[in-house]
């Protein structure tokens, strides 16, 4: 059986479609699982900490990085703000003898499919219609007009992807999109053979 840190699971979404909470579902079931912190240049907010959440860098540092080769997969996701996942995490966590889990955008993860062939899961989580996602943005409180504006059109180019991840769960009830991520999860887990 190959070793479970070969594996990589990847939970991406639309902005708001849920993955967040989808991922935290599967990292409190799986005990296997290791949350892959991914590194961005966007303020913190509040609650979120440094090293835990993400880790937060500069412009600068960020792009000496880039520049470094030192990460899987990186994106300017919005004018001036990057995130990216660094080859160390995913190190770190195989290390560890665990599975890392990328809660990441859609472009990062197709380049982490790209770049890593074998061994991976992907899941596509889908809204159920982009109004559902507006809603779900604006009761965050946390976001502009124009932000909003930004992910939504973000969201409706996103969702043309879906087709291009091994699974995709609509998320339309959250208890019953986490148990249908779950089972994926398990099967992929217990799947000795997963290329």
């Amino acid at each position: 059986m190959p070793a479970p840190y070969h594996k990589i699971l990847i939970i991406t979404a639309p902005s708001g479609a849920g993955k967040t909470s989808i991922t935290h579902h599967l990292m409190n079931r799986f005990p296997v699982l290791a949350f892959s912190v991914s590194a961005a240049t966007r303020q913190a907010r509040k609650n979120e900490k440094d090293g835990v959440d993400y880790y937060f860098m500069s412009e600068a540092e960020f792009e000496r990085k880039i520049a470094l080769k030192e990460f899987a997969e990186w994106e300017m996701v919005y004018e001036g703000k990057y995130y990216g996942t660094l080859k160390s995490e995913l190190e770190r966590i195989w290390a560890l003898n665990k599975v890392p889990v990328l809660d990441i955008d859609v472009k990062g993860a197709l380049h982490i499919q790209q770049q890593y062939p074998i061994n991976i899961l992907s899941i596509f989580i889908e809204p159920p219609s982009v109004d559902e996602l507006k809603k779900r943005l604006m009761s965050r409180g946390s976001e502009t007009e124009d932000s909003i504006t930004a992910r939504i059109n973000k969201a409706s180019y996103e969702m043309a992807f879906k087709t291009h991840f091994n699974e995709v769960v609509i998320n339309d009830n959250l208890p019953h999109a986490c148990a249908t991520a779950e089972a994926l999860v398990k099967k992929f887990l217990e799947d000795e053979n997963r290329k």
